[in-house]
């Protein structure tokens, strides 16, 4: 993949907590840019600019708990969210192909799911292929990649990758490299037993202290603004993956459509906009 031609963009589907089977999805009351209808305008506007697509449908569970922890207590609740799943992510992969998607993502940070109903997945995974003819993946979390069982049966591995990297108030670009090789050797351990490409389905830093302590945090809005934390982590992810063959490359958390009205210097969350590190990314992307 070259850098900074592809888009991800999320439809959504909502849960009530993590033991409710049922899955609201493509209804009225949600932001039209996550529903089906909303999926096929803004892919048409970014193929015009020759964009390419993965289409990477998300669950949402209320109040933000952890999708990783959505389990059943009962056989019968299994089967009604698998039944729900389903048909969540059919509409989803029906409407790639009819797009024209380059890659559709089968599921985000979804482990007790994956881990505890593998058939399920097996079974899933050969539908969806029957609606969608490009490359799959699925987005692990990024305690999660080791343990899916079914990446033989995809196109890439997809890993969520918010790696805990350094407790430093501002690291430095060797910091996070340095904190990166054990998480890198992990990686390239579970690349090479499946011969896959490695696509990180989500990277991304708050501009704010400690941003690289636990990375995956976007709960708290409080926080010391740190441009610069921002800027090193993802020099430091250009610098140890960017060069590598097995790489693919990655979509970058969080990018909003109203440019002018987002991120900027007294902005401590994900998005790098009109911030130092899209100064930084620009640079990258244009050698």
């Amino acid at each position: 993949m070259a850098q900074g031609n592809y888009v991800s963009l999320m439809p959504f589907g909502f849960i009530k907590d993590l033991t409710s089977p049922i899955i609201t999805h493509n209804s009225d009351r949600q932001w039209f840019g996550e529903t089906q209808n909303g999926l096929l305008q803004y892919a048409k506007s970014f193929q015009k600019e020759s964009f390419k697509i993965m289409v990477k449908p998300h669950i949402w569970v209320w109040r933000g708990e952890f999708t990783g922890d959505i389990e059943m207590d009962s056989e019968e609740k299994w089967v009604i969210l698998e039944n729900a799943y389903t048909e969540f992510i059919l509409t989803y992969a029906k409407a790639s192909q009819e797009l024209n998607a380059d890659i559709f993502c089968i599921g985000t940070e979804l482990e007790k799911f994956v881990t505890k109903r593998p058939l399920y997945w097996q079974e899933l995974i050969k539908k969806i292929k029957k609606e969608f003819k490009g490359k799959l993946t699925y987005a692990a979390n990024w305690d999660e990649f080791k343990r899916v069982p079914f990446w033989n049966q995809l196109d890439f591995i997809g890993v969520d990758a918010y790696f805990p990297l350094s407790d430093k108030k501002t690291p430095s670009v060797l910091d996070f490299e340095i904190g990166w090789k054990p998480h890198k050797d992990e990686i390239l351990k579970i690349q090479k037993q499946f011969n896959k490409p490695v696509v990180f389905t989500e990277f991304g830093y708050r501009s704010v202290d400690f941003n690289a302590i636990a990375p995956w945090k976007s709960d708290r809005i409080d926080g010391n603004i740190n441009l610069m934390a921002q800027a090193n982590g993802f020099q430091a992810i250009h610098n140890q993956f960017w060069k590598e063959d097995w790489f693919a490359g990655g979509f970058i958390w969080k990018w909003f459509h109203k440019h002018d009205e987002v991120g900027g210097a007294d902005n401590n969350r994900f998005t790098p906009q009109n911030k130092p590190a899209e100064k930084l990314m620009k640079k990258l992307y244009n050698k």
